[in-house]
């Protein structure tokens, strides 16, 4: 692999995912894998937000996405924050713009291998990071219901993605 090349994106991993509810608006998120996460409004204190996962998935994906050009650079011990925010259209309840900022020390490198080496950490962000690009395409969410009262379909997934039918709310 040259040192311009872009690896190529991870396989997305096929462990279930879900939530529980642990209280009023408050909410547990598991992985398959045994990974916890909080979720709540913000008034609940240490939690995160939906909107606050969202923020930190598309900064971890571009992380994960910029990584292997950065490190081949600038060293497997470098050091990067990545922060993003974008204000809440509270109107629409969406957020229309999100900003990444990667901080990263390039002090060491000259002028033409530095807007190299951004160029490549972008480009490998534009065509690996699967969260950003999702979020530019945008995406169908298909929201169903399962009575959970009814026992599960045999090999039905603990997620309730396997057998789940799409129902309406009367």
């Amino acid at each position: 692999m040259s040192t311009d090349e872009i690896p190529t994106s991870s396989p997305s991993p096929s462990d279930p995912l879900w939530v529980e509810r642990t209280g009023s608006r408050t909410y547990r998120g598991f992985s398959g894998r045994g990974a916890t996460v909080e979720i709540g409004p913000a008034s609940e204190g240490a939690v995160f937000t939906p909107g606050e996962l969202l923020k930190i998935a598309l900064a971890g994906c571009a992380g994960m996405s910029s990584d292997v050009p950065l490190a081949r650079r600038l060293g497997d011990d470098y050091s990067i924050t990545i922060r993003v925010d974008g204000p809440k259209d509270v109107d629409e309840d969406r957020y229309p713009t999100l900003h990444e900022t990667l901080e990263l020390d390039l002090s060491a490198l000259d002028d033409d291998t530095r807007e190299r080496v951004l160029k490549v950490a972008a480009r490998a962000i534009d065509q690996t990071c699967t969260v950003g690009r999702t979020l530019k395409a945008g995406v169908e969410i298909v929201t169903g219901f399962v009575d959970a009262s009814a026992a599960p379909p045999e090999g039905g997934d603990r997620d309730g993605t396997d057998g789940a039918s799409e129902a309406a709310i009367a």
